[in-house]
């Protein structure tokens, strides 16, 4: 007797890529595995599931090296496998290592910053949302379609809010969850919202047939596609923390552990910059006309209000060092934004795209060592103010100058020549795209966030004001400012390899 049912029934079941889906499947394996181990291994001994943490993050960073022989795509539409949900091309891949590696140096800030005994937290659960926090993160730059995107979005958000909240009765730390709930929460819904008016006038969510369908849209449904990409692009420039949506950002960083605080400050940005890159680029290249401009202004007040922001921060007498990271996050957010925006101007967005990515490597490297020094000084300052990196030099001078180094190197100074090379590619950008008055702002906030930079720089080689504080290092610190300071000084003398790795074959 014969079963017609049965082919089509086969024919539904979609065949998995497991190779191409390792990277964030390993991380949120692990992730579990740890959580159900904090059940059983006793408390003398919690330090292993932070080392197992480091291990599952450096494992799925590995994974990505058999991806590198040609794109891989799974998750496909039955009948079409050009509609594909996960794609690991190039793209993917650069931002899959940027996030990954961003994810293992803040485990390693982490697991100095677990053992302190002052306010110990809990170790179990903070790995757990950690690891999971950057599955998500690895998975959304694979995704093509905008239910993927979504839930990528959302498994990289939902853990990093309790992270920044996970000090009990810490009230300043509950408040920065709070706000970075409330924002992010609000930046969900008017996606969604948004995707499900593109979803209304084209009756698809893979990002390559919205792009072929919107721009065929009936007259009727016309104003419904338009107002969809409008809310769309406004969710995700709440993730991006470009200006008007900042306000979360100086006291989240500042509430949150610090570590906590350098995770969000790389790969919390990545998540929003690489969303935002898919959905105007992949997706809506037909608008570029509208949300062009629209990125090159958000570029423009990002800049502007996060650089003037960090200046505002010198008229404190008692102003925070990662106060003061936050803000000028804020302004290198605004950087990033410039060649995203030069692609709706630009006939090779993929070149401008490369700009942004090169960009967000340096950023990664440089300011995650930043951080790093700042876990440092913290261990004994506990303010962890601006003022306490006095005379750091005369304690610890490698520490000093490798903090001098990242700072030069975000303000755009030699010698941190990857920082000056960066800039000066995302500068081009926008000229080539003919955004001549967006390089003039970009200009001008340079020189204004060279001197908050480079007040802090000269601060590090001053006399000490007494008894100079003694810095004991501990081991996972001295790799992650040991990581950090080699990338920066080795990309520094090979500054091309940047935008060579970030700009070849994207998309």
């Amino acid at each position: 007797m014969s079963h017609p049912a049965q082919p089509l029934a086969e024919s539904l079941v979609q065949s998995v890529d497991w190779l191409a889906i390792a990277p964030p499947t390993a991380a949120a394996v692990v992730g579990l595995g740890v959580l159900v181990a904090d059940l059983f291994v006793p408390d003398a001994k919690k330090a292993v599931l932070g080392w197992c943490a480091v291990a599952g993050l450096a494992v799925s960073a590995l994974l990505l090296l058999p991806l590198l022989d040609g794109d891989r795509s799974t998750f496909c539409q039955t009948g079409d496998p050009r509609l594909c949900s996960y794609t690991a091309d190039r793209f993917t891949l650069v931002i899959q290592f940027l996030v990954l590696g961003g994810a293992l140096l803040a485990a390693l800030l982490s697991v100095t910053a677990l053992k302190d005994g002052r306010r110990r937290l809990p170790e179990g659960e903070f790995w757990f949302l950690l690891l999971s926090s950057a599955a998500g993160a690895a998975l959304l730059p694979a995704s093509r379609d905008l239910a993927t995107l979504v839930v990528a979005l959302e498994v990289a958000s939902l853990p990093a809010f309790a992270l920044v909240g996970i000090r009990h009765g810490d009230r300043r730390s509950s408040e920065a969850a709070l706000k970075f709930f409330l924002s992010s929460v609000t930046a969900t819904a008017v996606s969604l919202l948004g995707i499900s008016f593109v979803y209304a006038s084209t009756g698809t969510l893979y990002l390559t047939q919205i792009a072929d369908r919107i721009q065929h849209v009936d007259g009727q449904l016309h104003t419904l596609a338009q107002t969809g990409v409008v809310l769309t692009l406004v969710g995700f420039a709440f993730k991006t923390a470009a200006v008007p949506f900042h306000f979360w950002v100086p006291d989240t960083y500042v509430g949150a552990p610090l570590p906590v605080a350098a995770y969000l400050s790389v790969v919390g940005k990545a998540v929003g910059f690489t969303g935002l890159i898919l959905v105007t680029v992949v997706a809506f290249p037909s608008y570029s006309d509208a949300w062009g401009p629209a990125l090159a202004a958000l570029a423009a007040l990002t800049m502007t209000v996060g650089n003037v922001g960090a200046l505002r921060q010198q008229a404190t007498r008692a102003y925070s060092a990662v106060r003061l990271l936050a803000w000028s996050s804020v302004g290198q957010a605004g950087y990033l934004l410039v060649p995203i925006a030069a692609a709706g101007y630009s006939a090779d967005a993929r070149k401008s795209i490369g700009s942004t990515v090169a960009y967000a490597l340096m950023y990664a490297a440089v300011n995650l060592g930043a951080f790093a020094v700042a876990a440092l000084v913290g261990r004994t300052r506990a303010l962890n103010r601006v003022s306490d990196y006095r005379g750091l030099y005369a304690s610890n001078p490698v520490t000093a100058l490798l903090l001098a180094f990242f700072l030069l190197c975000l303000a755009g100074l030699p010698p941190g020549v990857i920082g000056l090379f960066a800039k000066v590619t995302v500068f081009s950008a926008a000229v080539d795209a003919g955004l001549g008055w967006l390089a003039v702002v970009m200009a001008v906030n340079v020189v204004i966030a060279l001197f908050y930079y480079l007040q802090w720089t000269a601060l590090l080689f001053r006399a000490p004001e007494g008894e100079p504080a003694r810095h004991r290092v501990p081991a996972p610190l001295t790799a992650a400012i040991a990581l950090t300071g080699t990338l920066g000084i080795a990309l520094s003398g090979a500054p091309q390899l940047v935008l060579r790795f970030a700009g070849t074959g994207l998309f």
